[in-house]
């Protein structure tokens, strides 16, 4: 999937494009209907498939004091969105300048860039531009004029309610974890760089690789059993989430720690994705550094046992 930061960059020449626009935070079920409805499209058309995106959430620019925290890194969201079928992915830096655009202009502007627009693809209650002016009706009205097919699609509803990240977001902080992966379509995942720590899981005996999660949305701090993949090799983990109250700390730091069993080597600045399964424990103070120690071995047992 090639990935392009202004349309122009797309280089199709004369082969028309499909076109999906989202924020597509998570790529749940909803979101990715609307991707293979582009897809679809492209595939029957001889077009290029090409998803719409923004490198941050419009929130952050326009409601800074609103901005949701990610349920995807932007690795985890751009292996969805490939994994989809998606020719290319246009990342557009969402700035002060461009929140201003009309949406309107915006979808002129991208016509203009990507060439022939065969059919456009968002949710039937999708807004964009300056002052949310864009909408599906919108877009059927710019549809008429430049000549593209505009696909509004329903939401897409699980257990009767419909999916969409907030829910997913609410689903995770409340530590639903399987409600949020059947929303998500694919098992929830914590992804991040391996960040140095202060090395206090080393001298416990059980060294842990710290991931920089400060953007996700987190569920309850405490000790889960999870996997990971690190050069094609699977990796029972434990995880633990938390600001670890056993070892004093002047000011407390929300940590997420992964002990890879059966794992040398060095991780720092490494990608790591950890599917998480289920809670083994809340987080809790310990009276010694011994006494955490001896029930970090029995966390250890217990995701072997569940490897």
């Amino acid at each position: 999937m090639k990935v392009i930061h202004a349309a122009h960059e797309l280089g199709n020449g004369s082969r028309k494009v499909c076109v999906a626009i989202g924020v597509f935070d998570g790529v749940h079920l909803g979101h990715q209907q609307i991707i293979r409805q582009t897809v679809a499209d492209a595939r029957q058309h001889d077009a290029l498939a090409v998803v719409v995106t923004f490198d941050k959430h419009p929130s952050a620019i326009v409601a800074p004091d609103r901005v949701p925290p990610q349920i995807f890194s932007r690795s985890q969201k751009l292996r969805a969105i490939e994994a989809l079928g998606a020719d290319a992915l246009l990342e557009i830096p969402f700035d002060k300048s461009f929140s201003e655009k009309s949406g309107d202009v915006f979808i002129r502007e991208l016509a203009g860039g990507l060439g022939k627009i065969h059919s456009l693809c968002v949710g039937a209650d999708f807004v964009f531009g300056r002052k949310r002016s864009g909408d599906v009706e919108l877009l059927k009205k710019l549809g008429a004029e430049l000549n593209f097919h505009v696909h509004g699609l329903a939401s897409v509803s699980l257990d009767g309610l419909v999916v969409s990240s907030t829910r997913i977001r609410e689903a995770i902080r409340g530590g639903n974890l399987d409600a949020a992966s059947q929303m998500l379509g694919r098992p929830y995942a914590i992804c991040g760089l391996v960040v140095a720590g202060d090395r206090l899981g080393r001298q416990l005996g059980f060294p842990t690789a710290n991931l920089d999660a400060a953007a996700l949305v987190l569920p309850p701090n405490g000790v889960y059993a999870g996997s990971t993949r690190l050069a094609g090799k699977f990796y029972p983990v434990a995880l633990n989430l938390g600001v670890r109250p056993t070892l004093a700390a002047t000011k407390p730091q929300l940590r997420v720690e992964a002990h890879l069993l059966d794992f040398t080597g060095d991780l720092y600045g490494t990608e790591m994705e950890v599917e998480i399964g289920p809670k083994l424990r809340d987080e809790r103070r310990f009276g010694s550094p011994a006494e955490l120690r001896e029930q970090i071995a029995q966390d250890v047992a217990a995701v072997r046992r569940m490897a």
